[in-house]
């Protein structure tokens, strides 16, 4: 994909999504704080986002796209219809409801969340109709952990999900999701659990299940069922991961995979909560990690998808360097020869040593498990 041009969708009708001021993610004021903090996922992350793409260095090579939103039809591909019309209902009736722990659907969420999902389509349709290779969804609310039939973890509709259906609906054979936010992408997982047709594959930190709205553990042996057995793979990595360990992970446990599912439509889901200097995460990639782990995405959609890679954005709460990891990760996915921004923040130290032992159990453990892996 060197010197390619990416295709990024917004709309900044998304920005209309506030999710208001409290204690972290809890909206709660306790009446003893002198400064509420924004929720993590507030609007001025994406702000940034928008802006380092288009007045940064990589802005020459970005085109601007104007997404739209999605219609209920469109959500009924991914979503129960019981689940779809529990947030019509919350919407209709004003909002300033918590759908579930620290996910609030205020005035404007509603609509946002359904621009977050049309734009994300209209991102993979620009790639299905052939009217380029590479596009970037950059949305908001995030989508990796709503699930067919709940919300989770700031997200209402799996924007990355959708996308996937849209692609097996136009006739793709089989869709590969790489997810790299720091938390396990559960949505996803769920939505294609059965499904020998798309190979999930999240790196995420060990958190575990966080409650009724994230039953799901992120472990090694969440493999799939039925016919997905073995379609699922989770890489659970241990807190202080950086760009060792996780360049380390892409090779031992993400490249084989790909290799043997060959899939002919990728979906990189990007959140930038993974880095060094997340509120909401564990581990330490900086600026030069998210920048190779574009790269190799890139060298795999090069290879088995004629260049064709569809990126969504989720998480990443740091207001600055989250735009920084952006732009990194991009300038990896163009594979461009050298950095155009260096990063503005020291150096962080890394140990892989314990990274990389778990890293080889969990690939023992998979090329023990998954029939697609016994014989690498």
């Amino acid at each position: 994909m060197s010197a390619c041009r990416i295709n990024v969708f917004w709309h900044d009708g998304m920005l209309n999504h506030d999710t208001g001021k409290g204690v972290f993610d809890t909206g709660m004021n306790p009446g003893f704080l002198e400064v509420l903090e924004k929720h993590p996922e507030n609007s001025d992350r994406i702000r940034n986002i928008v802006s380092i793409l288009s007045k940064g260095p990589i802005s020459s090579y970005i085109s601007w796209h104007s997404g739209s939103p999605a219609t209920i039809h469109q959500l009924l591909s991914f979503h129960s219809q019981e689940y779809v019309d529990m947030l019509i209902e919350a919407d209709k009736n004003g909002g300033n409801k918590e759908i579930c722990c620290g996910t609030f659907l205020n005035p404007g969420s509603f609509n946002a969340a359904l621009l977050a999902a049309g734009t994300t389509l209209s991102a993979m349709k620009y790639i299905l109709d052939g009217y380029g290779e590479l596009a970037y969804a950059l949305v908001r609310p995030p989508g990796h952990h709503a699930q067919p039939t709940q919300a989770d973890g700031y997200c209402f509709f799996n924007n990355a999900g959708l996308a996937v259906q849209l692609a097996l609906d136009s006739g793709c054979k089989k869709v590969l999701v790489l997810d790299i936010d720091v938390h396990y992408g559960n949505g996803t997982a769920e939505g294609f659990y059965r499904s020998d047709k798309v190979l999930t594959v999240s790196l995420h930190m060990n958190h575990g299940s966080w409650g009724p709205s994230h039953p799901q553990n992120g472990t090694v042996d969440e493999l799939g069922e039925g016919e997905g057995f073995g379609y699922n793979l989770n890489v659970p990595l241990p807190n202080g991961s950086g760009d060792k360990g996780y360049g380390y992970a892409m090779s031992e446990a993400v490249i084989p995979a790909v290799e043997k599912f060959k899939p002919d439509m990728m979906v990189l889901v990007i959140g930038q909560d993974s880095s060094a200097f997340d509120s909401n995460g564990r581990q330490c990639l900086t600026m030069d990690g998210y920048r190779e782990i574009g790269r190799m995405v890139c060298r795999l959609a090069d290879k088995h998808c004629g260049s064709r890679l569809l990126i969504v954005q989720e998480g990443g709460y740091h207001v600055t360097y989250s735009a920084y990891c952006v732009h990194a990760t991009l300038e990896g996915v163009l594979d461009l020869p050298r950095p155009l921004l260096a990063d503005p923040i020291a150096y962080y130290p890394e140990d892989e040593t314990f990274a990389v032992k778990v890293i080889e159990a969990i690939k023992q453990f998979q090329m023990k498990n998954v029939p697609m892996l016994k014989d690498v």
